[in-house]
């Protein structure tokens, strides 16, 4: 994890409002969310894992499954994972089993972020800054 440094952080804004900006900039919301906080993400790599800018916020008005609920983002920060090449450590066999443990163990769940990355997601937190404080 690598913390990006921002002026949206601590800004608030409706939940709406930021939900149609950033969804135009290419951000997802999906199922990074419970009631009361979230994430926005922006994938930037998925070649042996991924890399992720991630953009956390807080509801401070309501609840996140109502759309005109505030919100109060926190810092950015670059995400990575590094998949497992290969088979599975803790792999069992047999038709229950497999039905349910489909997924292999990550190599590395807080991988280091390429530095290739870092530049790039600096650049986009600004173009963020930008379409959601003007």
């Amino acid at each position: 994890m690598k913390p990006i440094k921002s002026s949206i952080e601590k800004e608030c804004c409706a939940l709406n409002e930021a939900e149609e900006v950033l969804k135009g900039m290419g951000f997802s919301y999906g199922g990074n969310w419970d009631y009361d906080h979230g994430y926005f993400d922006y994938k930037l790599d998925d070649e042996v894992g991924y890399t992720f800018l991630r953009i956390p916020f807080q509801a401070i008005d309501g609840q996140l499954d109502k759309k005109d609920t505030t919100i109060q983002f926190g810092e950015p920060f670059l995400l990575a994972h590094k998949y497992q090449v290969g088979l599975d450590d803790n792999a069992e066999t047999g038709n229950i089993s497999g039905s349910f443990n489909q997924f292999s163990e990550p190599q590395d769940p807080d991988a280091t972020v390429d530095q290739k990355w870092i530049g790039i997601a600096k650049e986009l937190v600004k173009k963020t800054e930008t379409a959601l404080l003007n």
